[in-house]
């Protein structure tokens, strides 16, 4: 365990700057909003305001503000954040992002998961905060290797909490985090008292009668989720093919980085004509500062490439082991995939624990951090050996 601290080089961030005054920005795009893609307009008053207005050092500041580190586990180096409750009896969360994403997304949380009776909660509801980047992700890459699948990290986050000294604690994830946290159970439920989850990729068999006497509410669950993979999902499908060819000119624009973020944040989010009203500017700004400066846009990517035969590329195909330890579900109705129960339990027989919000989306923590906090508080209280 080696102690971390973010300290950018003045010059990396006048190089930001420069490249963005000298973007190359295409013309006479047809003016048709978010339906072809980030708008121009939008786009380059963004961009104008990453350059001039936002401000880095202060992002840098409150990361440093938690303990970081890094170690190596399996032959990569794994960064996290580590932010001790002054509880005695706090239990332990691990919790994975997923992309494109950073552990910048759960700032607005560390302080209410850890210290709630700072924060009005009931101090009974605190935790010891973990917040690993996945290999080649963040300040954890880039990473030359290869065969980084999810059930290797799930593996690689054993190890780390076992090397912690956590002998019992809680994995927590979303996006890719949600299939890593349930194989942290898998591969660990001699320590792992429960999986929580705020985004489940759930699909039907192919027993017609899955179908029979499904809600409206779910069967529009199923058309949102059909609507991501017919038209939302293009970066998924060209990572898990060509993942090095994107990755040159995300490397080299960060117009073109920021672009291809900031579309996430609002196809995958309840955000109505712009990001922003979903995700908070300088946040978004934070995660795509962070994919930019550690030049890990091409080896975060690879996690789709090495997890292929598990993405749902062409369908709604994914299934999951049977995870012997107790599952949490939060579903949020605008994420990438919306879950729907009697999918889901299929699959996973110990689930004790599903809530269904009318509003938020694929990024929970920075979109609604207290419905977020307090739904992990929920699945924990029931878990009595936690």
């Amino acid at each position: 365990m080696r102690a971390f601290r973010i300290e950018t080089p003045q010059a990396e961030l006048d190089d930001l700057k420069r490249r963005i005054a000298g973007t190359r920005w295409p013309e006479n795009l047809p003016e048709t909003g978010w339906d072809r893609g980030v708008p121009t307009a939008y786009l380059k008053e963004l961009a104008e305001y990453w350059a001039t207005e936002y401000d880095w050092r202060a992002a840098e500041a409150r990361l440093n503000a938690y303990p970081q580190f890094t170690t190596e586990i399996d032959g990569a180096t794994v960064y996290f954040l580590h932010a001790r409750s002054p509880e005695p009896g706090a239990r332990a969360l691990l919790i994975t992002h997923g992309w494109p994403g950073s552990v910048a997304e759960f700032l607005d949380v560390i302080g209410p998961l850890t210290d709630p009776r700072a924060h009005g909660g009931d101090p009974a509801d605190a935790f010891h905060v973990v917040l690993a980047s996945m290999p080649g992700y963040g300040f954890s890459g880039p990473h030359p290797g290869t065969g980084w699948t999810l059930l290797r990290v799930a593996s690689a986050w054993a190890e780390l909490m076992s090397r912690l000294g956590y002998e019992r604690y809680i994995a927590q994830g979303g996006d890719f985090g949600a299939p890593v946290s349930l194989l942290v159970g898998l591969v660990d439920p001699e320590h792992v008292s429960g999986v929580h989850l705020n985004m489940l990729t759930t699909t039907p068999s192919d027993d017609p009668a899955d179908l029979i006497g499904l809600s409206e509410q779910d069967q529009a669950r199923m058309a949102h989720s059909q609507r991501f993979l017919d038209h939302l999902s293009g970066t998924m499908k060209l990572h898990s093919t060509r993942p090095h060819t994107v990755a040159y000119a995300l490397t080299d624009s960060p117009v073109g980085q920021l672009a291809y973020i900031v579309e996430k944040f609002m196809d995958w989010t309840d955000a109505v004509k712009v990001p922003e009203e979903a995700i908070d500017r300088d946040l978004m700004l934070t995660i795509a500062t962070i994919f930019w400066l550690t030049g890990t846009a091409g080896s975060s990517n690879q996690m789709y490439y090495e997890s292929a035969e598990q993405l749902p590329i062409n369908a709604l195909t994914g299934r999951y082991p049977a995870v012997p330890v107790p599952v949490g579900v939060a579903v949020f109705p605008h994420a990438a995939f919306v879950a729907i129960r009697r999918f889901a339990e299929r699959d996973l027989p110990r689930i004790v624990h599903w809530t269904e919000y009318d509003h938020g989306g694929h990024f929970a923590a920075m979109e609604e951090p207290d419905l977020f906090v307090d739904d992990v508080r929920a699945f924990a209280r029931l878990l009595a050996d936690a």
